[in-house]
């Protein structure tokens, strides 16, 4: 059974939520706070963790947690749902690590269906643990499938899931166009053109933090982004 973490400090919304995800067969914890997240995170992580902006009297408290769940693994999807819905917020989500921002006026199918392609895609990359030979290698990027890994000339550069699979998606066919829908199935969410347009912006800055001189996913204007290996 797959554990979900709700924090949300409202009780009615976050009993609400479990009340439907218990429903749809998942195991359910919620909290109220940060503090108390945190500290039922260290016993224990979730599979997928769903998380509030303001959090009683933390306005960005969500945020925080987003930042130290993410340092205990950087593999589980954590989703935003909140009330706040600007552009700013929203970056600031995908940046802490988040792989999914949702405002709070999703109809509950939606909602379903976004944790659950989280799942599935998480159980890819189980699949893909599996196999021997997982490297893909284009001159100084190399991809590690088993170790969810991926280096710019032997350093590692710190993805998310959504972001390692975007990057996969890109490097695995250098040249090619990949259009914002493609980035999505590959990544296996499902999230608006302005969420990936964040995504694709968030990597190129772990790059360049690394190599200052990086320069290799391009935007194709109105078609979507391709891997140069070029340049």
């Amino acid at each position: 059974m797959k554990r979900i973490a709700i924090v949300e400090d409202e009780p009615a919304i976050r009993e609400n939520y479990a009340d439907v995800l218990r429903k749809q067969g998942y195991s359910v914890s919620t909290y109220a706070n940060r503090p108390d997240a945190e500290e039922g995170f260290k016993q224990r992580l979730p599979d997928l963790a769903i998380i509030d902006i303001g959090l009683q009297d933390e306005i960005d408290g969500g945020f925080q947690l987003c930042q130290s769940l993410r340092a205990m693994s950087a593999t589980i999807p954590i989703i935003f749902l909140t009330a706040r819905d600007s552009d700013i917020d929203t970056v600031v989500g995908l940046r802490m690590g988040a792989d999914d921002y949702l405002t709070k006026d999703i109809s509950l199918p939606h909602l379903m269906a976004r944790i659950a392609a989280l799942f599935r895609r998480s159980e890819l990359l189980s699949l893909a643990s599996t196999q021997t030979e997982s490297l893909l290698e284009r001159e100084n990027l190399t991809l590690d499938l088993n170790r969810m890994q991926v280096k710019w000339k032997d350093q590692t550069v710190d993805l998310t899931v959504t972001e390692f699979w975007m990057v996969h998606a890109l490097a695995k066919r250098p040249g090619h166009v990949r259009s914002r829908q493609d980035l999505m199935q590959e990544a296996h969410v499902v999230v608006d053109d302005s969420t990936i347009t964040s995504h694709i912006k968030r990597i190129r800055k772990k790059f360049i933090a690394l190599d200052s001189t990086f320069d290799h996913i391009d935007t194709v204007y109105g078609m979507g982004y391709r891997w140069d290996s070029t340049k």
